[in-house]
């Protein structure tokens, strides 16, 4: 059986131009994946379109809008994973059309189509009693404790997102004077923030105790689990809900009901 040109299209985007070329996160690039095995799917079960016999020129405009009715009707998805599964189409298509230029009306069109309309959630952010509020919660008696304590202390003081603070290493943190981290953002663009010693205090504690102060351990997770393995963004925001939870009860007007990571590293 002979490849078809999808096949190899998309074998090339994916193994070769997004990291390669693009240099995209390796999380994105599983994003995309998952597009298009439900896209294949889709083609599979609704257009009867083996993935085998599937060719660019069977890809149109409406099968795109088909495709992306179907993740939010039938799947019951938000419509802001409609909107990530049609960022990922779009990707594509256009690196489609500096490698098949002979189609290029035909991606144009696919390009034209618009992310939907979403309403936006409100963040609510903690205000700076709120905040003392919950990093009191930690029991830094306890190991994990401590953990967490440090955890929270550098989000707050840092303002760093969810998967930075994933994927933080030792070495991305500096302790002499002028104290910094090293936040590797979306694009893998990086950016140094000074700490205040306040806060750093706890994450002193908290390398020294977990010995991750040694340079051989320079490009391990800061952040572990249970498991010795770095903790996952379902992780953080356990973390972060059951000290909400704790500080809730404490005094609920400074705790909103609906919070998530966003509210700490916003501030």
């Amino acid at each position: 059986m002979n490849p078809t040109d999808f096949s190899k299209s998309l074998t090339n985007f994916l193994t070769r131009y997004l990291p390669g070329e693009k240099g995209v996160s390796k999380n994105t690039i599983v994003s995309y994946k998952d597009t298009f095995v439900l896209f294949l799917t889709f083609l599979k079960d609704r257009k009867e379109i083996p993935a085998k016999q599937l060719h660019l020129k069977d890809i149109s405009k409406e099968i795109v809008i088909d495709f992306l009715d179907w993740i939010e009707e039938e799947r019951k998805c938000s419509i802001a994973t409609r909107n990530v599964r049609l960022a990922a189409i779009h990707s594509f298509f256009k690196f489609l059309q500096y490698q098949n230029p002979e189609e290029l009306f035909l991606w144009q069109s696919i390009l034209s189509i618009p992310v939907k309309k979403t309403e936006k959630s409100t963040i609510n952010y903690l205000s700076l009693e709120g905040i003392k509020l919950l990093l009191e919660q930690p029991d830094q008696s306890s190991r994990h404790g401590r953990r967490d304590l440090a955890l929270l202390s550098l989000m707050y003081d840092s303002g760093a997102r969810v998967q930075e603070m994933i994927d933080l290493t030792p070495a991305m943190i500096k302790l002499d004077t002028p104290c910094t981290v090293k936040l590797i953002g979306k694009g893998k663009k990086a950016r140094i923030v000074p700490l205040l010693e306040v806060q750093l205090k706890f994450l002193k504690r908290y390398m020294l105790e977990n010995k991750l102060l040694e340079s051989h351990v320079n490009m391990y997770p800061l952040f572990i689990n249970s498991k010795k393995e770095k903790l996952t963004r379902a992780g953080m925001n356990y973390i972060l809900t059951k000290y909400a939870k704790s500080a809730r009860e404490k005094n609920l007007s400074l705790i909103p009901e609906k919070m998530s990571c966003h509210s700490l590293s916003a501030l």
